[in-house]
């Protein structure tokens, strides 16, 4: 069975499950994550908007534009990489994830993980760097990366800014920037001390 056929399992299983099914029903659909299922990097975003409710793809609106970019920067394209959120369907007015919703979806997170086998996960904004890193400070722990066990998986997690904080905040655009372009640099160092 291939990568991307246990990605279509774990999807059927959520719907199946009725996982958090007061947003599948306000939703058009699953968001399960778009890309390489045999990435060496992972982003995780917090939960689908409004294009990406409609399209069925992570980051397809203005942040996923920016995502682009910042991708292009480092020699990358999406299909190089896989992209995901903790909540697989759109909170209704684009509200934040609620923590029972993010709860709900963690174990489906992790298994699509655990499928993938990624390098490196790149949480993108707080909503999901503190699911992996409970104490996290985005302002203090952007770009530095760090070893998280997960029953009996470990991860070396990225947190970064989300993508539109740039938007709000134009002088937040080079600092992910400058966080992303460190990423390569980063797995190297992580195989080297693996």
């Amino acid at each position: 069975m291939t990568t991307q056929n246990l990605l279509d399992s774990l999807a059927a299983e959520i719907i199946e499950h009725h996982v958090c099914s007061e947003l599948a029903d306000g939703a058009t659909q699953l968001v399960m994550g778009d890309g390489n299922p045999d990435a060496d990097i992972v982003f995780i975003g917090e939960a689908p908007g409004k294009n990406e409710d409609e399209q069925g793809k992570p980051f397809v609106g203005a942040s996923g534009r920016f995502l682009n970019e910042m991708l292009a920067a480092a020699g990358m394209q999406r299909k190089d990489v896989y992209i995901t959120n903790i909540v697989k369907y759109r909170p209704p007015n684009n509200r934040d994830p609620l923590p029972g919703e993010k709860r709900e979806f963690w174990p489906y997170l992790m298994r699509q993980l655990e499928i993938i086998k990624p390098k490196v996960v790149i949480t993108l904004g707080r909503h999901s760097g503190s699911a992996f890193i409970p104490e996290l400070q985005i302002s203090r722990d952007h770009g530095h990366a760090r070893k998280v066990q997960y029953h009996d998986s470990e991860f070396l997690v990225m947190p970064l800014y989300h993508p539109a904080a740039a938007l709000y905040n134009g002088s937040m655009r080079q600092v992910l920037i400058d966080d992303f372009l460190t990423v390569p640099a980063t797995i190297a160092a992580f195989e080297t001390n693996a």
